[in-house]
């Protein structure tokens, strides 16, 4: 067994450290310029939606600024734009995703300033846009998207945190700097506690994940993209806050539930899902950021996608699926 995701997962902390030392700076510029935009938009899709949700509620936690986040087609058919002082920032790993590229080209006819994130020097996102971020992962082959999906997170949060002045955002700027490192570290660590954890959930079908704050857009990307197209299992993400209005009323005996926790305020509702759920006999399983590693937890997502990587790969592999390949991306056009 040896999948394309392997090779892609381990080298993620090279990654992050070429796109850093390449373009750190250069992101610098960028943060200086939507420092001064009145409005801010983050838009993307699938693996690279999940990323928005994340920084922008991990900015929300620190700042006051007008930022909104949207997948590209609902912001080119449904969104009345803000054009005056306003910049959009779109990622996208191949920077040809057609949703994100008539949300690029809608900004643009309105006159809004347009960064794009990307993993491919040549796309057409790069070309278009009016500055962009390259990360510099290499040729991403599988579906997942590990290396651009920490890299773009990588750069958003880079990008973004730079903006503000509180000891908070700069907390987490210099903590930013420590996550190479801890990836791989938590890439050797954690292999093997959730390959045992994969073969023992090999067999069920339905998963929800759960996550407050900025482990929200973790928990979309974890059911979106690593369960439903990594490992082909039904899945379901929600906010913390969402377990009484809807999964309460579903979860029961022996259904997982995947539970994110970064000690935010929010985990107050992931510590009470977590209390309910036991008492009915749901099947927990818990990731906790404080157990992994020890920097500000608003960079939580970063640390937690690692061992949740491990699992959605082997428990692919255990139901005899390429966790990076795919059936219908790609082939399927509308």
């Amino acid at each position: 067994m040896h999948y394309k995701m392997y090779e892609e997962m381990m080298e993620q902390p090279t990654s992050l450290e070429k796109t850093i030392d390449a373009e750190k700076s250069h992101m610098k510029e960028i943060s200086e310029k939507f420092r001064e935009f009145d409005k801010i938009y983050l838009v993307g899709c699938g693996s690279s939606l999940s990323t928005c949700f994340s920084a922008i509620d991990a900015m929300k936690m620190v700042s006051n600024r007008n930022l909104e986040v949207f997948t590209g087609y609902e912001f080119f058919y449904h969104k009345k734009l803000q054009s005056e002082n306003a910049g959009v920032i779109l990622t996208s790993q191949s920077g040809e995703t057609a949703d994100t590229l008539a949300a690029m080209r809608r900004a643009q006819e309105e006159d809004i300033y347009t960064v794009s994130i990307v993993n491919e020097a040549e796309s057409t996102m790069k070309k278009e846009s009016d500055d962009s971020v390259l990360t510099l992962c290499g040729r991403e082959n599988a579906i997942l998207g590990t290396k651009t999906y920490m890299t773009q997170l990588m750069s958003l949060y880079q990008i973004l945190f730079s903006m503000e002045d509180s000891s908070i955002a700069k907390k987490v700027i210099g903590d930013l700097k420590k996550i190479p490192s801890i990836t791989e570290d938590l890439l050797n660590k954690t292999k093997d506690e959730n390959k045992a954890l994969a073969k023992k959930y090999a067999d069920y079908d339905i998963f929800y994940a759960m996550g407050s704050g900025p482990n929200y857009g973790l928990a979309y990307k974890l059911a979106m993209t690593m369960f439903m197209e990594g490992a082909l299992k039904h899945a379901c993400p929600l906010y913390s806050g969402e377990f009484r209005h809807g999964l309460i009323e579903r979860v029961e005996k022996n259904i997982p539930v995947v539970f994110l926790d970064a000690g935010y305020p929010g985990d107050e509702f992931t510590h009470k899902s977590i209390e309910f759920s036991n008492k009915i006999g749901a099947e927990n399983i818990i990731y906790r950021m404080q157990d992994y590693a020890d920097i500000n937890p608003l960079l939580s997502p970063f640390v937690l996608v690692v061992p949740l990587e491990w699992f959605i790969y082997y428990l692919a592999h255990y139901n005899g699926e390429d966790p990076g390949s795919t059936r219908h991306i790609g082939k399927v056009r509308y």
